[in-house]
């Protein structure tokens, strides 16, 4: 299959980040995005932390899959507006997973608001949990396990980190099915190919299913994807009237 060279230089810019970031925590801190509301939060990161990734694992599949399912869209849509969808996909995915993580974050920190405790409290141990803050700010962790647990559930929402290029596969895994419905595919633990017109949907129903049960137990941002998908639908939508081109790039 012909690599066009507009994803040979996004898997370049991944893995350059990559590299980056397991040289340097600082260089991880900067680019990888933080909670909005967390003091680490920078304006860039809304953008950077696509560029991002956890692990080798987690690069070598986003980028097989950048490389596997973006090159068949750049020939449909040309670089100007696969760069769109890929970026546009990707906001869309933080968008989501941020708007239901500030939602949790809300209500546990209401949650401990109506057991009495300060706002100015909370705010105070989040930003330094030490055992000294604690104990003159928010003792109730130290004797409560129910106040433990919420005040566990905000704390890990505060301190978050996203990072990934999944969100804005995901969009363009959408497009994928759209455009080569009929094209077989099939998950590493289910061996079994189904045409993508039902594979992607599939992908994206235990994506949903995952992220309100947190069956799985893992730190994979399930919300981002389905937001990403969605992001990528309602671009599909959105240009549907605009005629079919195929490029080709070097």
């Amino acid at each position: 299959m012909h690599t066009p060279k507009i994803i040979k230089q996004l898997i370049l810019v991944n893995v350059v980040f990559f590299v980056l970031s397991m040289i340097s925590p600082k260089f991880f801190d900067l680019f990888a995005m933080h909670f909005p509301l967390n003091p680490q939060f920078r304006w860039w990161q809304v953008i950077t932390h696509m560029f991002m990734h956890g692990g080798i694992w987690h690069i070598l599949f986003n980028m097989y899959a950048l490389w596997a399912f973006g090159s068949p869209i750049v020939a449909r849509y040309g670089v100007n507006r696969f760069l769109a969808f890929y970026f546009i996909s990707g906001l869309g995915a933080l968008a989501l997973f941020l708007g239901v993580e500030y939602y949790r974050f809300t209500q546990d920190f209401r949650q401990l608001a109506g057991l009495g405790i300060p706002a100015e409290n909370i705010w105070a141990v989040l930003q330094h949990p030490d055992s000294g803050t604690i104990r003159r700010y928010f003792p109730q962790l130290l004797i409560s396990p129910a106040v433990q647990k919420i005040f566990d559930d905000l704390n890990s929402i505060y301190h978050l980190t996203m990072l990934g290029a999944s969100g804005a596969i995901y969009g363009i895994l959408v497009a994928f099915a759209f455009f080569y419905p009929r094209v077989k595919l099939m998950l590493i633990f289910l061996p079994y190919p189904l045409d993508a017109k039902y594979f992607v949907p599939l992908l994206i129903l235990m994506d949903i299913v995952f992220g309100f049960t947190n069956y799985l137990h893992t730190n994979i941002a399930h919300f981002a994807h389905v937001g990403g998908a969605l992001t990528g639908l309602f671009l599909l939508w959105l240009w549907r009237n605009r005629r079919d081109e195929y490029y080709f790039y070097d």
